[in-house]
């Protein structure tokens, strides 16, 4: 067995209700200023008034910051630790989406100004320390309570990664409640989201894939196999909802590990691009992408197919690794995901300037079990469009 490195969050709470206990969780760890990262989306709901009633009924004095966007801008990253450093923060919580929870671990890692965000982009290259810090997601998608990962869109469209495992909170909290209000077609992309990162951490090329991620990724699939469309199609689904949550910090728990590759790579220049939300902009890309890799790693998807798609157990050698990616597309447009580029705004001639862009994601690509080159990007592309 190779050597391998597996590190993940130090506590992790989870259950229906669990953050009335944000409070108590606060408090028993002495935090006594605490910054809410959050989006407006939250505080219209109400989610974030709750946590700061629940805050200061353990007498915990919070602030509220609540300016993040989706793809979060570097400026809307660097006014967050400026709130941080105003208010005189001890510690951060994260409550939102993925977007909101990568835009608190950097505000945690950046508020002292021992770190400059531009030093901090790569693999490795921040170092702490940081502020004490608590994520709470609010969708099933991300998995980004438990991943020492936060990506940020610089300039106009690129997206960049910081990767170290001090951004890894102290606290994941996670409430199946709190995901409970979601619309079909969030619940959907983000569940697809979740899935693409059990299957790329699965299949991943990277020395550090291990038998802790893979495990871990093969059941995030059986839960979130079972699930996504019951979800999906009834959002009320308590247990649906609970399976989906679970699986996708599971998810996350692999690739933050054993890390993911082309679908994300070629993803990211669309939501860059043309803002499509990232979890749909993987479900476009997936099974273009698989179908790729299969061609030479069909045994890797072979392995996890019939997880997902208990039929495929029936389907012999290579052709269970394709036939996956049948299902997965299947699957994306029975939950109401639009299965085209063309359908999301995508025109045609913006395919060379996506296909460029994807091979600029080198930390992603180099994880990807067969070899992608760019004529490769741009014949994927072609097929999703």
């Amino acid at each position: 067995m190779n050597p391998f490195t597996f590190n993940t969050v130090g506590s992790i709470v989870f259950g229906e209700g669990a953050a009335a206990r944000i409070g108590e969780l606060a408090a028993a760890r002495a935090w006594m200023r605490v910054l809410l990262v959050t989006d407006p989306g939250i505080v219209r709901l109400g989610m974030a008034a709750k946590a700061v009633e629940a805050l200061d009924g353990a007498g915990v004095i919070a602030s509220v910051y609540d300016k993040v966007e989706a793809d979060p801008p570097e400026p809307v990253v660097l006014a967050a630790v400026d709130a941080a450093r105003h208010f005189g923060a001890d510690a951060i919580i994260g409550l939102g989406g993925g977007s909101s929870l990568d835009v608190a671990k950097l505000v945690a890692l950046l508020a002292s100004g021992r770190e400059a965000l531009k030093t901090c982009y790569g693999v490795g290259n921040a170092k702490g320390p940081r502020l004490p810090l608590m994520l709470v997601p609010t969708t099933a998608g991300t998995g980004s309570e438990v991943t020492p990962i936060s990506i940020v869109t610089t300039g106009t469209s690129e997206k960049m990664g910081v990767v170290s495992p001090v951004l890894l909170p102290d606290v994941a909290l996670l409430d199946p409640e709190l995901t409970y209000g979601l619309p079909p077609h969030v619940t959907a992309a983000t569940g697809i989201d979740a899935m693409v990162h059990a299957i790329e951490a699965h299949a991943s090329a990277s020395a550090n894939n291990n038998p802790v991620s893979r495990a871990l990724a093969r059941e995030a699939l059986r839960l979130m196999g079972a699930a996504l469309e019951r979800a999906v199609k009834d959002g009320s689904d308590k247990a649906a909802r609970a399976d989906m949550l679970l699986g996708s910090m599971l998810a996350g728990q692999a690739f933050a590990n054993s890390p993911v590759a082309a679908v994300h790579a070629l993803a990211y220049p669309i939501g860059g691009h043309f803002h499509v939300p990232h979890g749909l902009s993987n479900a476009l890309v997936l099974p273009h992408v698989l179908r790729f890799n299969a061609e030479t790693a069909g045994h890797l998807y072979a392995d996890i197919a019939a997880i997902v798609f208990p039929k495929l157990a029936e389907i012999g050698g290579q052709g269970r690794g394709a036939a996956f990616a049948e299902e997965l597309s299947a699957l994306s447009e029975r939950c109401g995901l639009k299965p085209r580029l063309r359908e999301v705004g995508i025109p045609r001639d913006a395919l060379d300037l996506l296909a460029d862009d994807a091979m600029k994601q080198t930390r992603l690509l180099v994880n990807n079990p067969r070899p992608l080159a760019r004529a490769d990007a741009f014949a994927i592309y072609s097929a999703a469009w």
